[in-house]
């Protein structure tokens, strides 16, 4: 058998062609063990923090969540919602917002009102509060500005400069006859806008100021010696847990009435127009989304509604003898009979 001897650089060409291909081959193996391993550990999961006033999850809690999943998240893999409800116990809530901090969830969402921010409010200044469903932050002190809110709080208010004025324009398109209107409750409302829209439309305005459960006897009383043909309800921490003795004194006194929330007229309230507060809960979902990617509350503008909805009581109409006019009935977009 010949022995061949190659020449010195083929012999080298050699070993190098073979050197890379195992260096390829060990690259390769290598970044496959780093992606298996990537794919191995688990997506970051956030704790979210929910604090309610009511009973339990309701339509507006799962609108906020059908809002979440469609930002991407994903309940029990990337998200967990911790909820906390007080069942209308609203000392409860701020030993339910302690455990919520207790639990180091990444942010609070204050889903029922001014009583659950200033319950989160008094138990943390670090993490971050959204607020779904509030009158005026600004009047209540918790937040500087609509436009900078200046603190860990930020989120969604539900008044908008313009909702009493149109309010009092639909009442007036209900009952054209009417010429006094008295508004009730414990007052947060811009009364000079009130005054303003109630000479536009040629009426007189009273203001019946409630600031306590055992006043709402005597403000119809006082409304019916003011001779008040139709009430106001603005939006009011105060007499939504009375909504129901409100709207019986109402339909007592032959009163129509206005309310703010879909959930006063179901409860006998004739009208209700107001926010549409199911996106407001959808929409605070966009700022859950913010935060948790990084945005901090002070910097994100507190919004105000964009949707309003229009509800009537035709049980409440006939109670009180009255006939809403076909050109206020089709624009409602819930009618109850």
């Amino acid at each position: 058998m010949t022995k061949v001897n190659l020449p010195t650089k083929t012999r080298n060409s050699a070993l190098t062609a073979q050197h890379s291909a195992i260096y390829a081959a060990l690259c390769a193996v290598l970044v496959g063990i780093y992606s298996f391993a990537n794919a191995q550990q688990p997506a970051k999961i956030s704790r979210i923090g929910y604090l309610s006033r009511s009973s339990g999850l309701g339509a507006n809690e799962e609108k906020f969540q059908q809002s979440l999943r469609s930002l991407g998240y994903i309940e029990r893999q990337t998200v967990v919602l911790e909820s906390r409800f007080a069942h209308e116990k609203l000392d409860r809530l701020p030993e339910l917002a302690a455990d919520l901090v207790r639990l180091k969830v990444a942010i609070i969402v204050a889903g029922s009102g001014a009583a659950t921010v200033q319950a989160a409010m008094r138990t943390t200044k670090t993490i971050p509060i959204v607020m779904a469903n509030v009158n005026d932050p600004v009047a209540l002190g918790f937040v500087a500005s609509l436009a900078h809110p200046g603190g860990n709080v930020t989120g969604l208010s539900n008044l908008s400069p313009e909702l009493g004025g149109k309010q009092l324009e639909m009442l007036k398109e209900t009952v054209p006859k009417i010429a006094r209107v008295a508004v009730l409750g414990r007052i947060t409302v811009n009364i000079k806008e009130l005054e303003l829209a109630s000479q536009s439309l040629g009426l007189q305005l009273d203001v019946l100021e409630v600031h306590g459960p055992d006043e709402i006897q005597s403000a119809f009383e006082s409304a019916k010696r003011n001779r008040v043909e139709a009430l106001l309800i603005p939006a009011s921490s105060l007499l939504v847990g009375f909504r129901r003795r409100v709207n019986d004194l109402a339909a007592q006194h032959k009163l129509p009435a206005i309310c703010f929330a879909p959930s006063w007229a179901e409860d006998g309230c004739l009208l209700a127009y107001g926010p549409d507060i199911g996106d407001n809960f959808r929409r605070a979902a966009t700022y859950v989304d913010k935060i948790l990617k990084g945005a901090k509350p002070a910097d994100l503008p507190v919004e105000q509604p964009t949707k309003f909805e229009l509800v009537i009581n035709l049980k409440t109409a006939k109670q009180i003898g009255l006939t809403i006019p076909p050109n206020v009935l089709v624009r409602a977009d819930k009618v109850i009979r």
